[in-house]
């Protein structure tokens, strides 16, 4: 009986030392990774600008091809939807919004996720003309969690992970406009 005691204090106080934990996490986040591309920047923003183009190369849209995908406006242009569900667990189910353009300069998204959590995010890819014929390309990802759950930036290197996602969506995009390119 007192081993069974113990375990339960002990399961107690780590619960207590999270709870405490999380009270002086932070609660935001921001993740942004960037790459430069050897395409004129009219190209490279004229690609990103269609939702439907990040089956090529986003890692999340690519890692469930059988995801059912709905769209509702016009791609490319604000008020644009594309809504996926999936049984994957790291895919879920959620929507994406165009929120804002500036030609050739930034597309301003929101993230609604419904599964495998409930949460809303910001991104925001931008373009950089750095010579005629390259293009530095910016992603930024932002999202925030309330306590306790933010004890998961922690304990899951949530900005870790998702900043590995977008550099390898990154090298996707790149890999796609080049070749096209040649």
């Amino acid at each position: 009986m007192n081993i069974l005691l113990a375990i339960v204090i002990i399961i107690i106080a780590l619960i207590a030392l999270l709870l405490i934990a999380a009270l002086f996490a932070k609660k935001s986040y921001t993740v942004t990774r960037e790459i430069n591309i050897r395409r004129p920047r009219q190209a490279v923003f004229n690609y990103i600008r269609f939702i439907r183009n990040q089956d090529n190369y986003n890692k999340w849209s690519m890692a469930d091809p059988n995801a059912v995908k709905t769209y509702s406006g016009t791609d490319g242009q604000v008020g644009f939807i594309y809504a996926w569900d999936s049984n994957v667990k790291n895919v879920g189910k959620g929507a994406q919004e165009i929120k804002g353009i500036t030609e050739e300069e930034r597309i301003d998204l929101e993230l609604r996720f419904e599964k495998p959590f409930k949460g809303v995010a910001v991104a925001q890819v931008s373009t950089t003309e750095i010579a005629a014929d390259q293009t530095r390309i910016r992603w930024s990802f932002s999202s925030s969690m309330k306590y306790p759950m933010n004890i998961m930036l922690l304990l899951l290197n949530l900005e870790g992970v998702l900043g590995r996602d977008l550099e390898g969506s990154l090298a996707n995009l790149k890999n796609v406009l080049e070749q096209n390119n040649e």
